[in-house]
C-alpha cells in the first residue's frame, strides 16, 4: 500500500512537472517607467519566481525583453519605488508580450539618529566646561583700541597723510629760522654746557649715595 502511495504521489509530482515547464513560451519586452513623472527608470530588476528566480534587468534607459513562461509571475523592483508583481497572461497572440510598467515612488521613513562625538556624558561635561568662546565685537573693539595694540600698530604702519603734513611743516618752519645762518651748534651754547654739567654732578652725588649705602 506504501509502495502504491509513493508511486502515485511521484506521478502526479511528474505530471505537474511536465505541465509546468510544457507552458508555451512567448517574449516578454516593455519599459519601466515612473508613474508620477512618465520618466523612464534605469536598471530595473525583474525577477521570474516562476522559473528558479532567474533575475533580468532593464538598461538605462528602462527597456527590456526576455523569454517567459505563461502564466509566470514576474516581480518588479528597483531602489526607490514600491515592488510590483506581474502575471504573464494565457494565449498570448503571436507569442509577444508587450507592457509598459509603471513603477511608483517609495516614501521611507528613517528613524532618528544622534550622533555624538564623546564615549560618555562625563567626558561631554569635562569638555564644554573647559570650552573657550570666541570674544564678542565689543570685546574685540576694545583690545584693538588698547594702549598697547594702538602703540604696536603705530611702529609698525606707515605715517598717515596727516603726520607727513606735521613733519613738513616743522621741517619748514626750521628752514624759516635758520634762514641766512647755519643751524646752532649745541657746543657754542653756554646754557646748553650748564644743563650738561648740571646732569654729571646729580650723577656724582647718586653713585656716590649708593656707595655710601
Amino acid at each position: 500500500m506504501k509502495r502504491l502511495l509513493l508511486a502515485l504521489g511521484l506521478l502526479i509530482s511528474f505530471s505537474a512537472f511536465a505541465q509546468k515547464t510544457n507552458r508555451p513560451l512567448l517574449q516578454f519586452t516593455g519599459i519601466v517607467i515612473n508613474a508620477d513623472s512618465n520618466t523612464v527608470v534605469p536598471y530595473t530588476n525583474l525577477t521570474n519566481l516562476s522559473y528558479k528566480n532567474q533575475v533580468v534587468s532593464s538598461n538605462y534607459e528602462g527597456y527590456f525583453s526576455f523569454v517567459v513562461h505563461e502564466k509566470d509571475s514576474i516581480r518588479v523592483s528597483s531602489v526607490g519605488y514600491l515592488t510590483q508583481t506581474i502575471v504573464i497572461p494565457e494565449n498570448v497572440a503571436n507569442k509577444s508580450y508587450v507592457l509598459k510598467i509603471k513603477l511608483r515612488a517609495e516614501a521611507i521613513n528613517l528613524p532618528q539618529v544622534r550622533v555624538f562625538p564623546w564615549a560618555s556624558t562625563e567626558e561631554f561635561k569635562r569638555d564644554f566646561l573647559a570650552i573657550k568662546f570666541a570674544d564678542d565685537d565689543l570685546a574685540i573693539a576694545a583690545k584693538n583700541l588698547s594702549r598697547g595694540s594702538v602703540m604696536a600698530m603705530a611702529r609698525t604702519l606707515p605715517m598717515d597723510g596727516q603726520t607727513n603734513q606735521i613733519m613738513n611743516l616743522q621741517s619748514m618752519h626750521s628752514n624759516l629760522v635758520h634762514t641766512g645762518s647755519g643751524p646752532t651748534n649745541p657746543l657754542l651754547n653756554p646754557i646748553a654746557w650748564g644743563s650738561l654739567i648740571r646732569s654729571i654732578i646729580r650723577g656724582d652725588k647718586s653713585r656716590q649715595s649708593e656707595d655710601s649705602n
